[in-house]
């Protein structure tokens, strides 16, 4: 098929270098202008971007889609069976969903009808899901709202962290959108409208990270995996922050104490009471400071029992 494909982030390169050694004909490849990066602040280009150019494959930058008739009369002129979209970043407008002969095709990180939004792949991780998935949809004027095509299913560990899933998700991206696009030109998908019991994966922000001892400890433990690497869970200790990598539930008994004290520390960790159950933390990083495990920080700042965690 000749398309064009639009998307911006990490996730999204995998299907694009797929449908291009799929033998596509990738028209051209649109993503979200460069932007500051770093203390630095120099610009810096989507990866999206970066993988289109060394594909030959030409790249536009919007600054944005809706009422942008440059872009309309290029996308017309360039005339492609199908937009595949991953992660752009914009909502596309009426006149550009219904361009393509074979419709613009989303890519979402979840099994719909569940998780539409911004963030369903941490949210699936700090919810506590056993599976997750991708699914591709027709696109429409809607979030996340259109009937779906093709679902792959991916587990998720007892481990697994945002990034881990995240990186799991973006390799099998790239199969499902060329079985997709191979039952479309065939015509043997008949898209399914979605129903059932839907939810929505809200955008991740810093501040969602600051941990609430009062809640249960598989509830933080989950918060944290889900979080990482980005924004990140954090507490305060002695008015510093204290982002926290690696935790588990521990076995150890409660100790009677306020959510949030450390109830021991040691070579295996630290442990903190919490709402309902004690949390092990395995690995962590004090502001400034580099991420190591708690043996080693312990050895360099000294947390004795009875110390509140914030």
């Amino acid at each position: 098929m000749k398309l064009i494909y639009m998307g911006t982030p990490d996730i999204a390169v995998p299907a694009l270098n797929a449908l291009h050694e799929g033998g596509h004909e990738i028209l051209a490849a649109v993503t979200q202008p460069d932007r500051p990066k770093g203390r630095g602040k120099a610009l810096g280009e989507p990866p999206v971007k970066t993988a289109a150019r060394a594909l030959g494959i030409p790249v536009l930058q919007p600054e944005r889609v809706k009422k942008n008739e440059e872009l309309l009369e290029t996308l017309k002129e360039l005339s492609p069976d199908v937009i595949v979209v991953m992660a752009f970043g914009q909502i596309l407008p009426g006149e550009i969903l219904t361009l393509p002969r074979y419709g613009c095709v989303n890519i979402h990180a979840s099994l719909l009808p569940r998780y539409r939004g911004a963030a369903p792949i941490q949210w699936a991780v700090i919810d506590g899901e056993k599976e997750t998935g991708l699914t591709t949809m027709y696109m429409s004027e809607g979030l996340d709202t259109g009937d779906m095509l093709l679902k792959t299913v991916v587990p998720i560990d007892k481990d697994e962290t945002g990034g881990s899933l995240h990186d799991k998700l973006a390799k099998a991206a790239g199969p499902l959108i060329l079985k997709t696009l191979e039952g479309l030109e065939e015509g043997t998908i008949t898209p399914v409208p979605q129903e059932g019991e839907s939810s929505y994966a809200s955008m991740l922000t810093k501040e969602m990270g600051h941990i609430d001892w009062t809640k249960d400890a598989a509830v933080i433990e989950r918060l944290i995996r889900g979080l990482s690497p980005w924004p990140g869970a954090y507490t305060v200790l002695r008015g510093k922050t204290l982002k926290l990598w690696r935790t588990e539930v521990s076995s150890l008994p409660e100790s009677g104490e306020a959510p949030g004290t450390v109830t021991a520390c040691g070579k295996e960790g630290l442990f903190v009471q919490t709402g309902n159950g004690v949390l092990a933390i395995r690995e962590l990083q004090l502001s400034g400071k580099k991420r190591m495990d708690a043996a080693a920080f312990l050895r360099g700042f000294s947390v004795k029992a009875g110390e509140r965690l914030e």
